[in-house]
């Protein structure tokens, strides 16, 4: 791996206040990038910030963009709507401008991806190549995107999509985990079950997917001008394995959960009301049947992608929800378990 200049390991990430957004920035600036993030609101023009320079800005604002773009070698596109609303009206205008600063300064965006690209209809085992036909609103857009991000490499701008299965983590922000399984901010009395027992879900660890992004941002200039990868992440084979591994972690803290159905039959009611229960109606078919994307030829590039243990993830993941317990006696208990495995 080539060693870049200081002038090259400049960084612009749309997002970084988001999950996916703030991990690439961290981790970015832990390995020495000098790193831009976006922000709306901001007192003043620029903030010196957790070793981030903050811009202040927005990701709506074309010239917004391109000025804090200048001199960056890498665009993150962590950026989307928040609470899901307004997707229709913003997400395709942001990645248009992101494409417009990209093309200016020949740099590269990094854009996480998702398996909403893939309907009902996708192998169980999809790689990059398959055909996507998406079903929802959601899926089409993100195809959108990526046809976008496509076209802008013919004019000097390069790519790389990593799509990952549903985002868990310390800072994950809205996710299934937080949303979905267990309630933030308090101990685990109840597990909820969305899938169907037996059905598989591809989880994806937050600090994993933005050190693989990190590797793939090093080895960019080796890439194709539009890189696309799966990441294998966490595969639940059976539906069982994410319940479980929180039901392990919380009975060290004390607790010892119950496994309940997830209410689908309530997001049905209140989905009109609800953007949040709209969107995850919408993903259901994500728990009705196993959509698996294939990691290896991400894992044959970099001789195997970051993967935490998931008992190891899902403790930070509850830690950072504020699930468990912060006594010392707690983590004393938790580390002699996780020396005993």
């Amino acid at each position: 791996m080539s060693v870049l200049s200081s002038q090259e390991k400049r960084a612009l990430v749309l997002g970084a206040t988001g999950g996916i957004g703030g991990e690439v920035a961290r981790q970015l600036r832990d390995t020495g990038w000098d790193v831009l993030a976006l922000k709306r609101g901001l007192s003043t023009e620029t903030e010196q910030r957790d070793g981030l320079t903050w811009l202040r800005g927005d990701a709506m604002e074309r010239q917004d963009v391109l000025d804090a773009a200048k001199g960056c070698a890498v665009i993150v596109h962590a950026v989307n709507p928040p609470g899901y609303r307004h997707w229709a009206e913003q997400v395709v205008p942001m990645v248009d401008n992101t494409i417009a600063a990209a093309i200016a300064e020949r740099a590269t965006v990094v854009l996480p991806g998702t398996v909403y690209n893939y309907g009902p209809d996708a192998y169980r085992h999809i790689d990059e190549d398959a055909p996507q036909c998406p079903l929802t609103r959601k899926g089409r857009i993100r195809v959108q995107l990526e046809e976008r991000l496509r076209d802008a490499t013919r004019h000097g701008a390069r790519t790389i999509v990593l799509r990952a299965g549903d985002f868990f983590g310390p800072r994950a922000g809205n996710s299934w985990f937080a949303q979905g399984l267990v309630q933030p901010g308090k101990p685990v009395r109840k597990v909820k079950q969305p899938g169907k027992p037996g059905v598989g879900h591809q989880w994806a660890y937050l600090p994993d997917v933005a050190q693989t992004m990190l590797a793939l941002i090093e080895r960019r200039d080796a890439l194709e001008p539009f890189a696309r990868f799966h990441m294998e992440g966490h595969w639940d084979a059976d539906g069982l394995a994410m319940i479980e591994a929180i039901r392990r972690v919380t009975t060290r803290y004390g607790t010892d959960p119950k496994v309940s159905p997830f209410p689908w039959w309530l997001t049905k009611l209140a989905a009109p009301f609800v953007p949040t229960l709209r969107e995850m109606q919408e993903m259901r078919y994500l728990w009705q049947q196993p959509v698996h994307m294939d990691g290896s030829r991400l894992e044959a590039l970099l001789d195997g992608a970051p993967h935490t243990p998931l008992e190891v993830a899902v403790e930070a993941t509850l830690r950072g929800l504020g699930c468990l317990p912060v006594s010392d006696g707690a983590r004393l208990r938790s580390s002699a378990s996780q020396n005993l495995t």
